[in-house]
């Protein structure tokens, strides 16, 4: 794991210092070479290779964060997008984390996922479709430019095809559009790709950081934030299910 960690004496379980997670993402990515150039094709392998189709076939109407992780998604997602934005909720379920109120000034919110009975069951979605990104990396179903915001929440460590969805999603957004790629350390083990079980958060934050810039989808502005919330004192540690952003604009 990265320096720059500090193991939580409860769960033993390594978590970031503070600004550890906003210095994981380069100023400056001119030094910075492409990792999936030459990048082990056993990077995006996972240990359940079944189709996401059997995974998803239930729906599960549960969150995968704690509470607090849940307020802290909710209030970023409801500050970072503005009455009249088409937002796009990719790896969508029956929850986005949007404030209702403000879901209702929304233009258009479009929700793609895997499992329909969740989908339908999501208030905000104005639209859905069922789709299997690692099947299908292509948001054909949408126009180019047609979005203001995409979100991403929880689900990047999923992704086989990190560099395709991403390479669409800068196609979809708008001049000036904006991506948040929103996660956390809870996961489906069987289900993360190698790349991601096999780093820490900082590492993790680095990694979606290089997806939006070396996926050819026109990023700028590629920023990492760590949202979680942290005790007082000395050591300033992370409590409850950390969360962490990284973001970026369509050029």
């Amino acid at each position: 794991p990265a320096w720059g960690t500090t193991v939580d004496p409860k769960t033993g379980i390594r978590l970031p210092d503070p600004g550890e997670i906003e210095s994981a993402v380069p100023d400056d990515w001119n030094d910075v070479e492409n990792p999936f150039d030459s990048a082990d094709q056993n990077l995006f392998s996972r240990l359940d290779n079944l189709p996401d189709s059997v995974f998803y076939e239930e729906p599960r109407f549960v969150e995968h964060v704690d509470d607090n992780a849940v307020k802290l998604m909710t209030e970023f997602i409801s500050n970072s997008i503005q009455p009249g934005d088409s937002v796009l909720d990719l790896c969508s379920s029956w929850v986005s984390h949007i404030d209702e109120r403000l879901a209702k000034k929304m233009f258009r919110i479009s929700g793609l996922g895997m499992n329909a009975k969740e989908l339908e069951s999501n208030p905000v979605l104005t639209d859905w479709v069922v789709q299997d990104l690692n099947e299908n990396p292509r948001l054909s179903k949408y126009a180019d430019a047609s979005f203001d915001v995409v979100l991403l929440q929880l689900s990047v460590d999923y992704l086989t095809k990190p560099l395709d969805v991403f390479k669409e999603v800068g196609r979809i957004l708008k001049h000036g559009g904006r991506v948040f790629v929103l996660f956390s350390n809870r996961l489906f083990f069987s289900k993360a790709v190698a790349g991601w079980t096999g780093g820490d958060d900082i590492d993790h934050a680095f990694t979606v950081g290089c997806y939006l810039r070396f996926c050819g989808g026109g990023f700028q502005n590629i920023k990492a934030k760590d949202l979680s919330t942290r005790k007082g004192g000395r050591e300033n540690r992370i409590v409850n299910d950390p969360l962490y952003v990284v973001s970026a604009v369509k050029e």
